[in-house]
This record gives C-alpha cells, sequence and structure tokens, in this order.
C-alpha cells in the first residue's frame, strides 16, 4: 500500500531521510533545518514522504511562497507604462503558491523515489495528493486559496517529460525558461594554468585583463566568526544585486549564509573581496557530491565595472572547481553570455505549472512566465581552442 505524510519541520523528519541515495545535498536534512531556519518571510517549507506500507520509499520538497508586489518587483525605477504592467502582472500571480523545489535555487531540487520500490506514476499521483492536502489546510487555517501549483526546473532529458500525461490530468502545462549554464570540467584539467592554455587568444587576453583589473582585490574564504562579524555588509551587498533583478520572488533572511555555514560546514563556502580591508563583493558555493553549485553573491556596483568584479568571480569559481577536482560547475541561470564566456554551456529547463483559475488565469500565465523568463536573445561564446 502506497501512502503520503506530510511534515511541517525538518527536525520531524524521519530518520530513513537521509538514507535514501539520492546523493543531492539540497535534499538533505542537514540543508533543509538551515534553509527552514533562514527561510525568507514570504517562504515556508512542507516535506513530502511517500511510504510504501512502513518504509520510506520516496521525498518532494514543497514550499509555499507569499508573492505581492514588492516581492516580486523591487526595482522602483521604472517608467509608468512599466509600474502599470506590473500591477496587471501581479494581480495574476500574487497570492499564494506551492512550488516542488527550491526557489532559491536553481535546478532539480525537489523530488526523489526509489525506483526499485515505487513506480513514477505512483510517486506523482502521491505528490498531486498531498499538495491537495497542503492548499487545504492552507484555506483552513490560514483563509488563502492556493493560486498557483508549480513543478521547477527540469532538464529536457529528465524521466518526468514521459508522465506528461499526468501533469495534464492534473491541468499543469509545460512551458520552458531561462536555461542553467553548466561547465563541464575535463578530467585532465588540474590547474589554473590548464584551464587558461585551453583558452583562445581572444579570451586569454580578457582572462589576463580581468585578473589585472582585479589585481587590487584581496580574495579570501571566509570563516564562521567572519560571515557573523560581516553579516550586514555582506546582506547589503546581496540586496545590491537583487534589487536590480528583473523579477525575485524573496528576500533572503540576514542570516541566511551564517546558517547555511553553522549546518554544512565545509560544503559551505564563502569569498570575500576586499579593497583596503572593506569588503566590496563575496560569493559562495555548495558543494554537492562532484557537483559544485554557485549559489548567492553580491558585489559593490559603483566598483564592479572598473575592477571586473563579476567577472572575475566566474573566472574563480572555475578554478576552484577545477582545482578541487569537481566534475561539473552549475552557473545556475542568468548572465548567459557572459557564463559561456568562461566555458558554460546553456542547458534549457522546463516548468510545469498551473493557475488554478484556470481561465482566463492559466491564459494570462503563459504570458506572465514568457514575460519573467524572456527567451533573450544573446550570443553563445567558444571560449576554448
Amino acid at each position: 500500500m502506497i501512502t503520503y505524510k506530510i511534515y511541517h519541520t525538518s527536525n520531524a523528519l524521519p530518520k530513513s531521510w537521509d538514507c535514501l541515495n539520492h546523493n543531492d545535498i539540497f535534499l538533505k536534512q542537514q540543508f533543509l533545518k538551515a534553509l527552514e531556519n533562514s527561510c525568507p518571510n514570504n517562504v515556508t517549507p512542507y516535506y513530502i514522504g511517500v511510504f510504501k506500507a512502513e518504509k520510506l520509499v520516496a521525498i518532494a520538497i514543497v514550499q509555499r511562497v507569499e508573492m505581492y508586489l514588492d516581492d516580486i518587483f523591487r526595482n522602483t525605477n521604472d517608467n509608468y507604462l512599466i509600474r502599470k504592467s506590473k500591477q496587471v502582472i501581479s494581480k495574476i500571480v500574487r497570492g499564494n503558491a506551492l512550488i516542488v523545489g527550491n526557489i532559491m535555487h536553481t535546478g532539480q531540487h525537489g523530488l526523489y523515489f526509489n525506483r526499485h520500490e515505487i513506480e513514477y506514476t505512483q510517486f506523482l499521483n502521491e505528490v498531486f495528493k498531498a499538495l491537495k492536502s497542503i492548499a487545504q489546510q492552507i484555506k483552513n487555517t490560514n483563509k488563502k486559496n492556493v493560486r498557483i501549483i508549480a513543478f521547477k526546473d527540469y532538464f529536457k532529458a529528465d524521466a518526468i517529460h514521459k508522465y506528461g500525461h499526468i501533469f495534464k490530468r492534473e491541468k499543469l502545462y509545460k512551458v520552458q525558461v531561462q536555461p542553467n549554464m553548466v561547465f563541464t570540467i575535463p578530467e585532465v584539467w588540474k590547474t589554473k594554468q590548464d584551464y587558461s592554455s585551453a583558452l583562445n587568444k581572444k579570451y586569454r587576453d580578457r582572462y589576463k585583463s580581468a585578473l589585472k583589473k582585479g589585481k587590487v582585490i584581496e580574495k579570501k574564504e571566509l570563516d564562521l566568526n567572519e560571515l557573523i562579524k560581516l553579516k550586514p555588509q555582506i546582506f547589503q551587498l546581496y540586496k545590491n544585486v537583487s534589487d536590480n533583478a528583473r523579477v525575485n520572488s524573496f528576500i533572503l533572511n540576514s542570516c541566511h549564509f551564517i546558517d547555511l555555514k553553522t549546518a554544512l560546514k565545509d560544503n559551505f563556502k564563502v569569498f570575500g573581496y576586499f579593497i583596503n580591508q572593506e569588503l566590496v563583493g563575496f560569493f559562495s558555493l555548495i558543494i554537492n557530491e562532484r557537483k559544485l553549485e554557485t549559489y548567492f553573491l553580491g558585489y559593490n556596483n559603483s566598483l564592479q565595472k572598473k575592477h571586473q568584479i563579476y567577472l572575475n568571480m566566474l573566472y574563480d569559481m572555475a578554478v576552484f572547481g577545477i582545482e578541487n577536482n569537481f566534475n561539473t560547475i552549475i552557473y545556475a541561470r542568468t548572465a548567459m553570455e557572459i557564463k559561456s564566456s568562461i566555458g558554460a554551456k546553456a542547458k534549457a529547463m522546463d516548468v510545469y505549472m498551473k493557475h488554478t483559475n484556470t481561465f482566463p488565469s492559466n491564459m494570462l500565465l503563459r504570458f506572465i512566465v514568457k514575460y519573467l523568463n524572456p527567451a533573450r536573445d544573446w550570443v553563445e561564446r567558444h571560449p576554448f581552442k
């Protein structure tokens, strides 16, 4: 007999949760606990366990996201027409959404099942039952209706697409979103020199130019005590970048990086960029088995261009991945062209989603998703010989 159970805190998860062979740190209890402790104010996590008899055979991560105009659009410098269009959009997407996955990171980090114990169809059926139960709980407790349901970030080759009939039955449709930028590291590369030697002349010159412009920057990994000491500066630098994004659905808790470092220890890295002992930028990384996952970053906008802070960060992420024997660097979405100039390749991704007011809101939601995730014109770069 297949059943499901909903958990409201990571502390309540069964002991067998981490015993499932999912090999994804984003599904591990230590990460979920840290995320729960420092969730954005508008995000509430739920955890679904699927059981075969008494045995845990599958898990799903769900996030309730309360989205309103100030959360979604934070750039206040728009002209009148753009502000009005954003207000129209917010009327459709605002309210409660249930997201299967992690809205704070690109990629499929929401589902895992033991293929030897349960079929994909059975698993998805239980997840949908659980989603309906969570939506009813929210309505009963908070007097709020869930307006959007989404399963996020699946590569084109993911097996989930073979079960499109289940999503169709539940009135979810598939839409392509911005790609994930993925850098596959050749096994023979072991040093920074291996990387630079593989670049063609144009991009090797660009690499050297970025290093020269960033020469004044002192770079160092930050330990827990330094993260605590620099907490206000780190949060402000993060906000500098986040507030300029086209769209956002959350604002990180100011303790987010401290909580992740406390929980993940050496599996969470934060590197600070200093000029004259002042923090002017940072980037963070999550070690996920042999994948290096780039995480949030921030920088001083007034110094970014002069010292090519962002470009230096991308290069430093690549070098860290090479020198520490990772096979893949997940650069995530956005800034596709500059990431391709480092060596990352675009991998298309899809989400499944619906508006619970199926008509006309679902039709409008299709256009809104395309507006929020436009098919940007960009030139793929080919930096290697």
